[in-house]
């Protein structure tokens, strides 16, 4: 099928975020260094960063490196971090008219890609086609905690109270604030997991899981994402009938 040709151009999730898995197993199933499946996936970002903007989407998300990811090898997470600072590059966000923004706690980072990423997002912030998120050395349940840590120091100061903690509250806390929650929550890689992502975001996000590997999920793979999107009832805890009925009216 020509998923393509198939997706409907009026009702393109909004914000999709997406879970990169598969680089070194791609990377291993070919005789390669778990490096080269990393170098591999870069280029998927960039692809799938255009054929986005292309699309229409307003935000993307991309689960670029977790906070867990830094238990592993010092080696990869070197090779990694040198990947981030090298593929920061502006002429894909001038290019496509992309602004970059940051999630995760930063201050985690080497302070060239830290600079590098600020420099970034400096320039591109009258981009206004798309908005590309890196979530780096991130965590959803981090995120939460200091959501609610900031929301605990503003009642005992007396700046709000107790009753105005609410879900809209923690909402505005989140490092995410600034755009609506995934539509469309995409993993690659086999794996059926949501691995620490955006936890609260996602309650109410349309998951999709794929076996393609991150370096081969192409154009074709992500208008097959969309269109399965575009064919489900998003029931936000309703009835498939009262869904029905109030769109109908």
């Amino acid at each position: 099928m020509n998923y393509i040709e198939l997706v409907d151009r009026n009702n393109i999730p909004q914000h999709i975020a997406i879970i990169m898995d598969g680089n070194g197993r791609w990377a291993q199933l070919r005789g390669k260094k778990r490096s080269e499946g990393h170098q591999a996936g870069v280029v998927t970002v960039r692809n799938i960063v255009e054929d986005c903007a292309r699309m229409g989407v307003r935000y993307l998300t991309l689960y670029t490196f977790s906070t867990e990811n830094w238990h592993r090898p010092a080696a990869e997470v070197a090779a990694l971090m040198t990947l981030l600072f090298e593929q920061i590059e502006e002429e894909i966000f001038m290019k496509n008219n992309v602004g970059l923004r940051v999630i995760g706690d930063t201050s985690l980072l080497p302070q060239n890609v830290l600079e590098r990423l600020e420099a970034c997002i400096e320039r591109t912030s009258g981009n206004d086609r798309m908005t590309l998120v890196l979530a780096l050395s991130y965590s959803a349940k981090w995120e939460i905690t200091e959501a609610v840590r900031t929301l605990a120091r503003k009642a005992k100061a007396g700046e709000i109270a107790l009753e105005d903690i609410n879900e809209q509250a923690i909402s505005q806390e989140l490092t995410t604030n600034f755009m609506p929650d995934p539509d469309l929550l995409i993993r690659t890689g086999k794996e059926v997991r949501l691995s620490n992502f955006l936890l609260w975001q996602a309650a109410y996000s349309e998951l999709y899981f794929t076996d393609v590997l991150w370096p081969e999920f192409d154009n074709m793979e992500l208008h097959k994402a969309v269109y399965e999107y575009q064919h489900r009832q998003r029931r936000y805890g309703l009835t498939g009938e009262q869904v029905t009925n109030e769109e109908n009216r």
